[in-house]
């Protein structure tokens, strides 16, 4: 196992009551404030993340989006000679 070397800080300000269920829930689940926090706090950073890079788009792009989706497919010139023609890529 690869041990990773953590040299970064984060402060955070929080209530007494706040501080004090971290460290409760903390010491339950037999973990430093540390490793119980760090967990959490990456899962919502990438889910925040995840949600931002997802495709956005106004109503009106996404009806436009979905008219040519439903459009008939047309040929494209070559593609079926392409398609027939041994992969380049060895097994």
């Amino acid at each position: 196992m690869v041990t990773v070397m953590k040299s970064e800080r984060l402060e955070l300000r929080l209530t007494r009551e706040q501080k004090t269920d971290i460290e409760r829930a903390a010491a339950i689940s037999g973990r430093s404030v540390t490793d119980f926090s760090i967990p959490l706090l990456v899962d919502e950073a990438t889910e925040v993340i995840r949600q931002e890079r997802e495709l956005k788009m106004s109503k009106s792009a996404w009806d436009a989006f979905n008219r040519i989706l439903d459009e008939p497919a047309k040929p494209l010139s070559g593609l079926a000679d392409l398609l027939r023609r041994p992969s380049v890529f060895n097994d």
